[in-house]
């Protein structure tokens, strides 16, 4: 796995001009119960339209979180849902069958665009759960954001051919290699969230330059705010992405920036 450190200074910081330039569809944010109790709805509504994040993909451990922020922002929030009640059921939820139960529950009462980010790995994609997981997002035509490698990449399509898969992080994967999966799952998608070696010292990594020429319309960014401190890197990663992709061409900057995602969130 690389290793990935945000470095935010003033050479990161760009202009208001272009933050007006260039809106952002935010594909990875948590709002979840350690967070709501910290920072109210309403403020973080706020961190989202000052940092000029047109949409976000949001998702919280619990549901609640997220239907908080729906009402606060309903122009902003894309509703995800998670098959977490608490953040620390990241490892084990795939073997806990009450988590169908707590989907289904919620899928009834509230209207969903995803379902995710959830983190499984490899053979965890053939447990009962994720499987009938995969099932209620067929029902529905759901994405699945999903946190892991590329042999859960691999086993998520073999179960359901037909899938819009985010893959979160880009499955923290070199450029190549996610380039190669892009390529054999032409409904993959792939978000940026929690990277920066995009980008080193005003420029744009050659590999992954390579890799959004190879596939313009499959890239987006995110900022993953996974813990409570994370919000207050919202502004400034929005302002780090705008500067890294001023470096690419405009056609390619917005697709990443908002275009991408908003097209995923159109297809069928």
């Amino acid at each position: 796995m690389l290793k990935h450190i945000f470095i935010f200074g003033a050479a990161l910081i760009c202009s208001s001009a272009i933050a007006e330039e260039r809106p952002i569809f935010d594909a990875h944010i948590h709002y979840s119960h350690d967070a709501v109790k910290l920072v109210p709805p309403e403020q973080v509504a706020k961190i989202l339209r000052d940092a000029g994040v047109r949409k976000a993909l949001v998702s919280s451990s619990d549901d609640n979180g997220t239907q908080l922020l729906l009402a606060a922002a309903p122009d902003i929030v894309v509703p995800a849902l998670r098959p977490y009640r608490r953040r620390g059921e990241i490892n084990t939820w795939m073997h806990d069958e009450t988590v169908i139960e707590y989907l289904e529950a919620n899928l009834a009462m509230n209207k969903y665009e995803a379902i995710g980010e959830f983190h499984a790995y490899g053979d965890d994609i053939k447990t009962p759960v994720i499987q009938r997981m995969i099932a209620l997002a067929k029902e529905r035509n759901l994405i699945l954001h999903h946190h892991g490698d590329r042999e859960a990449v691999d086993l998520i399509f073999e179960t359901w051919p037909e899938a819009r898969v985010l893959w979160a992080h880009s499955g923290f994967d070199d450029p190549a290699s996610v380039v190669d999966a892009l390529d054999t799952y032409p409904r993959l998608w792939a978000d940026l969230a929690f990277r920066s070696d995009m980008t080193s010292r005003g420029r744009i990594d050659p590999d992954w330059k390579a890799a959004f020429e190879a596939h313009p319309d499959r890239f987006m960014v995110g900022t993953d705010t996974f813990a409570p401190e994370r919000w207050y890197y919202v502004g400034p990663h929005a302002d780090f992405s705008r500067e890294w992709l001023d470096l690419l061409p405009d056609q390619i900057a917005d697709n990443i920036a908002y275009a991408n995602a908003e097209r995923l969130l159109a297809s069928e």
